[in-house]
């Protein structure tokens, strides 16, 4: 496991330093501040660290409210976007209406730039993303 730069009941981020991996953990259901705080921290580590990949383990993650989505695409996809994310690993909710959110979520930022995998296991995806050129 990374560095623990943030952590709650709900949520933990961590940071892979030598491989410049920004990695997020959602325990359970984690909506509005909570949710935003923990992807605002993220982003600001990806910016002051020059970070280009982004680890979501988001087995424990349910349901995403529609402002919470629309504020991840307005206000902080382009925040991270501009900081130089590349490569983002999504491990699969547990739950099945989290992966249906999860694989779109990833369908979408995939057409706008970044290079989105799927995985079941933390290991998997972290794996991938330590590759010096994650490919598709």
């Amino acid at each position: 496991m990374g560095e623990i730069i943030y952590e709650t009941d709900l949520t933990a981020l961590y940071f892979h330093r030598r491989e410049g991996i920004i990695h997020h953990e959602i325990r359970g259901f984690v909506n509005g501040p909570p949710f935003r705080d923990l992807l605002e921290r993220g982003a600001e580590l990806m910016a002051e660290h020059g970070a280009r990949k982004w680890l979501s383990d988001d087995r424990g993650h349910e349901v995403l409210s529609p402002a919470d989505e629309e504020w991840a695409k307005t206000v902080w996809f382009p925040r991270v976007k501009a900081a130089g994310w590349t490569h983002w690993a999504i491990v699969r909710p547990a739950k099945s209406v989290g992966r249906i959110n999860m694989e779109r979520f990833a369908r979408e930022y995939s057409a706008m730039g970044i290079t989105a995998r799927l995985f079941v296991e933390p290991s998997e995806a972290l794996a991938w993303l330590s590759k010096p050129d994650p490919e598709r």
